[in-house]
């Protein structure tokens, strides 16, 4: 499995809360990738919406959360807003069986973010290298990847981000938005 995916999580203890941070895609892009996921039987499609992941979902203390907060913001005063690019569509293939929309500009923007996001009280390493990108089918039947990875092929959406959004899972397993950071920090 790939670990940035947003899927559901046994609960851990009552004294913990599980959050992840990601740019999240604007309309009117994201309805029509969750249409997609649907469209491809993906049974996350419509826990949380399209986004780029620059925290996997990871258990945090309740009594971090402050903390946790404090940290977000200050990472987001650092980092000025950029623009993003998706266009086409790749795979993980064959190691996760997963089918994602590119990111083709705003792909050093994402990698910085995701670096300076995981330290201090959200420290932790990945299974596997941060490859920013937007997944659009996983847990699907090979068929229903082939569809997502050619449907998608000429997609070209471009936006410009000025924030970040944190989400914390909520006792149902869905995703709910805990706080978005604007992106305030110095033009470069």
């Amino acid at each position: 499995m790939n670990d940035d995916t947003f899927v559901g999580r046994l609960a851990g203890p009552p004294e913990t809360a599980v959050i992840g941070v990601v740019v999240p895609v604007p309309e009117p892009w994201a309805t029509l990738l969750v249409d997609w996921r649907t469209k491809v039987g993906d049974p996350q499609a419509t826990i949380v919406p399209p986004h780029v992941t620059l925290l996997p979902p990871t258990e945090v203390p309740v009594g971090d959360r402050a903390a946790v907060a404090e940290h977000l913001a200050a990472v987001a005063a650092c980092h000025p807003p950029f623009d993003m690019h998706l266009s086409g569509t790749g795979t993980f293939t064959p190691v996760s069986d997963v089918v994602f929309v590119t990111v083709a500009r705003g792909i050093g923007n994402c990698e910085l973010l995701a670096t300076d996001v995981r330290q201090g009280p959200l420290e932790r390493s990945l299974s596997f290298p941060y490859h920013p990108h937007v997944t659009v089918a996983h847990d699907v039947p090979p068929g229903m990847l082939e569809l997502a990875y050619s449907g998608l092929q000429d997609l070209s959406a471009e936006f410009r981000v000025d924030h970040f959004t944190e989400f914390e899972q909520t006792p149902s397993g869905t995703w709910a938005i805990a706080r978005t950071y604007p992106l305030t920090g110095p033009e470069h």
